[in-house]
């Protein structure tokens, strides 16, 4: 049985994630308020696994995780791209006539801007997460409010879709990484099968010395396929770079490190894992 930290509530998009990656296998949830509290979990227990958003194909990049994921000691060994999909629910006496309020996740509210603006006699309202939402109204019987979360959720608290797919757009997708304790790492994947790592470094103040590196790892046939700047706290105008790296051969790819070790400071793999938009072995 695997023991899986998430952000979010059981029926939240963390969790649907979760069994998703891990079909056929009994699975723990370790439901967790905050992503701080995903990484103290496997701190505190090395066999514990943890999931966690890093980037939506609307919002954006979760910047905070991935400052928790630089700090945080784990290292990533999968990933998986989610289709979110959004409902909204409400309690089964409760019409369209008598929703006053509209609570979900504020990146859920945001990828539902569109629908919202339709009903506008609704306010919404920033919960901390879609299911955790859904899960308040139905058990404190929140008349006059409805949850946008995915429609499992909905169902799970046994709450009414009014409707459902009201995304914005609908190739909307969310990336979540697979992380834990470095030491546990080749218990959940195959190395010789990788194709895929994740890098954090810092570059000296020196112009073109990003460009450099760029160079050195499209020499050796890394295809770039993230770049995210963030700067470095009490160092002006310096910044860490999280690169995302696809690659066929994992002896060019360790070969590149090497080769843009010199040219950077603090490089550090964040992890090496199967490209989640292939399977493993293919």
């Amino acid at each position: 049985m695997k023991r899986i930290a998430i952000q979010g509530l059981i029926g939240s998009f963390h969790d649907i994630a979760a069994h998703q990656l891990f079909p056929n296998e009994q699975l723990q949830i370790i439901c967790c308020d905050t992503f701080e509290q995903v990484y103290d979990n496997i701190k505190q227990d090395a066999t514990i696994i943890g999931l966690t958003a890093i980037e939506n194909t609307i919002a954006g990049s979760l910047l905070h995780n991935y400052e928790l994921l630089r700090d945080s000691g784990t290292t990533i060994v999968a990933e998986h791209k989610l289709h979110i999909e959004h409902c909204i629910c409400c309690l089964e006496d409760d019409t369209w006539d008598t929703i006053e309020e509209i609570h979900s996740h504020p990146v859920a509210l945001m990828q539902c801007r569109g629908f919202l603006s339709m009903h506008q006699g609704a306010k919404a309202v920033e919960a901390d997460d879609t299911a955790g939402s859904a899960k308040y109204i139905s058990e404190n019987k929140c008349k006059g409010w409805a949850a946008i979360c995915h429609s499992s959720a909905a169902k799970l608290y046994g709450l009414k879709i009014l409707e459902d797919s009201i995304e914005d757009n609908k190739h909307n997708f969310t990336r979540f990484l697979v992380v834990c304790n470095p030491n546990k790492a080749d218990f959940l994947r195959d190395i010789n099968k990788t194709n895929k790592a994740s890098l954090v470094f810092s570059l000296p103040h020196e112009e073109g010395s990003l460009s450099q590196v760029l160079s050195i790892l499209s020499f050796y046939k890394m295809s770039l396929t993230k770049i995210q700047s963030l700067p470095i706290i009490g160092h002006e105008w310096e910044y860490m770079f999280y690169v995302d790296v696809t690659f066929d051969s994992i002896t060019r790819y360790r070969q590149s490190i090497d080769a843009i070790m010199p040219l950077t400071r603090e490089l550090k793999v964040l992890g090496e894992y199967y490209d989640g938009g292939k399977q493993p072995g293919a």
